[in-house]
Formats: structure tokens, C-alpha cells, sequence
């Protein structure tokens, strides 16, 4: 019997960010992870303090990113990675009307640290934007696919990681401990994504599922190295490839791409790309989604070591370290979560 203080169940941005509070605190863990969540593999990865729809600020992002940011950089020290690109993000206008909402929304002082106070016009002839752009400030990207890939072998390295299947009905509950076959802990997080709809502990908290698809393109004129938000992201890889994204489907809830989205992306990439693009790759997930668009995480209302930590939504690079902390807190210091993200909060 092999004890540890943590069992994870899941092996996403929440699940690693959890990891890496327990490594700063010295508690042992075994993570458990069958590669059947993908939201967090097939992420864009931005990250950027601003809701570029609607000019407004992203919840917390100021104290998100003092923590993410950090935690980042300590991760690419430890494995010797490139996970974070800081990168211009470009908020292309579609009317003057849009060009003046950009300018109001600098009066409020939360989001004026981060919106730039010139227009952007005229900056490739391959992008129509007769209104301009405005510059988003302290954003970019991380390399999802890369944390998590190089995370896992981290793990394995370290015997941390467990590929299998978790079955629930082998876990064991006492007051004390958990037993899971031959590992004992103290405490058990479910991080599974969309997955925890298979839960029997957390299958009813209100996590609804939104399927996103990606594409990955080849444009060699376009030669860009900046992002664009326009009514699509499209974001720069290198070597002439981008990211496009993302569709929002409510009731499909498979993994599997479809014509339909990549028509859809390829249709409104041409509203203001004017070059050849070719479609290299096209994946797709289901993204865990909350109606308040808040995390849910917290304690289970009969199991005192049961947790779950999920419900990141799109903005799981910037507000999943953040959260993470406030969880460890919450399970070993007993100090409150924010009752906007403690699953409480739907009782």
C-alpha cells in the first residue's frame, strides 16, 4: 500500500496547476489521466486581461496573472521548456462605433492598464481592416500542448502518473483517508474536464459542455506575428502556420471535427484575410463550461475529502493557477473560497 497526501484525477491546466501547489508545499501526489479530455490540449492558450467582445475586464485578471504568470515561468525553469510567448493581440475594429467603444472602455481605471491608446491602422495588405485595430497590453500565448505533453513525462519520471482509466467504483471512502486499490491519501481532486459528467460524486454540478473546433492553417503570404480577434481568432504558431478558432456548439457534445465548424471558421477567416490559406489540422473539444461563467470548485456536500476543481471554460491558461491556489488553501489552511466559485454558490 502506497500512501500520499493527493489523488488527481484529470491531467489538464487545472489538474497541473493543482500539482504545482502541492509541489511548492512538499505534499505527494499520484495523478490519474486516460487522455479522454482534450479541452485543454486542443486550446488556443491565450492569455489576455480583456473580454475583446464586449470591452470589458476579465474577472480577477489582475491578480490571475500574478499568479499564472509566475508559475509559468517556474514550470519552464524546472522542465526545461518554451510554454510562454508573450505575443500582440490586435482587437480589429469592424465600425467607427467599435473604434469609440475601444475609447470609452480606457476611462474605466481596472481596464487601462491594458488597452492601448493608439490605433493601429494600415499593418498588412493581406488583412482588410479600414477601421483599424487596437493593441491589447500584457497578453500572449501558452503552448498547451507542450505543458501537458512534457508534464506528463515529468510526472512519469517522478512514478506521479497513473494512464489508466480511474474506476469510481473501486474508490474507498473513510473519514480519514481514501483508499484507491493500492494507494491510500488523504484528500482526492476531480479535475476531469467534461468528464465529470461520468462522475458519481460531482455529476450534478452545473457544468454545461460548449464544443469548440480548432484549425491549424498554412498561410505563406499572410506573415503575421501578431494575433487577430475579429469575428475568428487567428494566431501565429511560426513557420507560417496559425491557429484559427473557435466555434461555440451547445448541443454536440463529441470530440469529433466536423465540416460544419471548419466551414464556419473558414468562412469568417475570409472576411478579412485576403490570401491563400490551406487547413493542415482540425480538432475539437468540449470545452467545461459554467452558466456564471465562474470555475466550480470545492468540497463534497457528505465527503469531507472529496474535491473538484473544474468549470475553466475558455480562460483556463490565465485563471486556473489562480484558482488552484485558492483550493489548496481552502483544503489545508481553511480559509474561505470566493463564494463565486465555490459550487455552494448553487445550492
Amino acid at each position: 500500500m502506497k500512501e500520499v497526501d493527493y489523488i488527481i484525477v484529470g491531467c489538464g491546466l487545472a489538474s497541473i496547476a493543482f500539482c504545482e501547489q502541492l509541489r511548492a508545499n512538499n505534499k505527494s501526489f499520484v495523478v490519474f489521466d486516460d487522455n479522454s479530455q482534450k479541452s485543454s490540449v486542443v486550446a488556443a492558450g491565450l492569455y489576455n486581461p480583456v473580454i475583446l467582445k464586449r470591452f470589458s475586464e476579465v474577472w480577477k485578471a489582475k491578480e490571475q496573472l500574478e499568479v499564472a504568470l509566475p508559475l509559468y515561468a517556474q514550470i519552464e525553469k524546472d522542465l526545461n521548456i518554451k510554454i510562454d510567448y508573450k505575443l500582440q493581440i490586435l482587437r480589429r475594429f469592424a465600425s467607427i462605433e467599435e473604434q469609440n467603444l475601444w475609447f470609452n472602455a480606457m476611462d474605466k481605471p481596472s481596464l487601462e492598464p491594458y488597452l492601448s491608446s493608439k490605433l493601429i491602422k494600415e499593418l498588412n495588405d493581406k488583412v482588410d481592416a479600414p477601421f483599424g485595430f487596437g493593441e491589447v497590453l500584457h497578453a500572449g500565448r501558452l503552448d498547451t500542448e507542450t505543458l501537458i505533453h512534457y508534464y506528463k513525462k515529468f510526472l512519469e519520471q517522478n512514478h506521479s502518473l497513473k494512464e489508466v482509466e480511474f474506476n469510481y467504483d473501486l474508490l474507498q471512502i473513510n473519514t480519514e483517508y481514501i483508499q484507491y486499490v493500492k494507494l491510500k491519501a488523504k484528500q482526492i481532486i476531480f479535475s476531469e474536464g467534461f468528464g465529470v459528467k461520468k462522475n458519481p460524486y460531482f455529476k450534478d454540478i452545473p457544468l454545461n459542455g460548449t464544443k469548440g473546433e480548432v484549425l491549424t492553417i498554412s498561410a505563406p503570404d499572410l506573415k503575421i506575428d501578431y494575433a487577430i480577434k475579429s469575428s475568428v481568432f487567428i494566431i501565429p504558431l511560426g513557420n507560417d502556420l496559425y491557429t484559427v478558432g473557435s466555434t461555440y456548439n451547445w448541443n454536440d457534445k463529441t470530440n469529433t471535427p466536423t465540416e460544419a465548424g471548419k466551414e464556419e471558421l473558414l468562412s469568417k477567416l475570409k472576411t478579412f484575410i485576403k490570401c491563400p490559406v490551406e487547413v493542415v489540422n482540425h480538432t475539437a473539444a468540449i470545452r467545461p463550461t459554467v452558466k456564471d461563467r465562474r470555475p466550480l470548485v470545492g468540497r463534497h456536500p457528505k465527503h469531507s475529502n472529496l474535491y473538484v476543481f473544474n468549470g475553466l471554460g475558455t480562460r483556463g491558461v490565465m485563471i486556473a493557477p489562480y484558482v488552484a491556489k485558492k483550493l489548496f488553501q481552502y483544503i489545508e489552511n481553511d480559509i474561505e473560497l470566493d463564494s463565486e466559485i465555490d459550487i455552494e454558490r448553487f445550492n
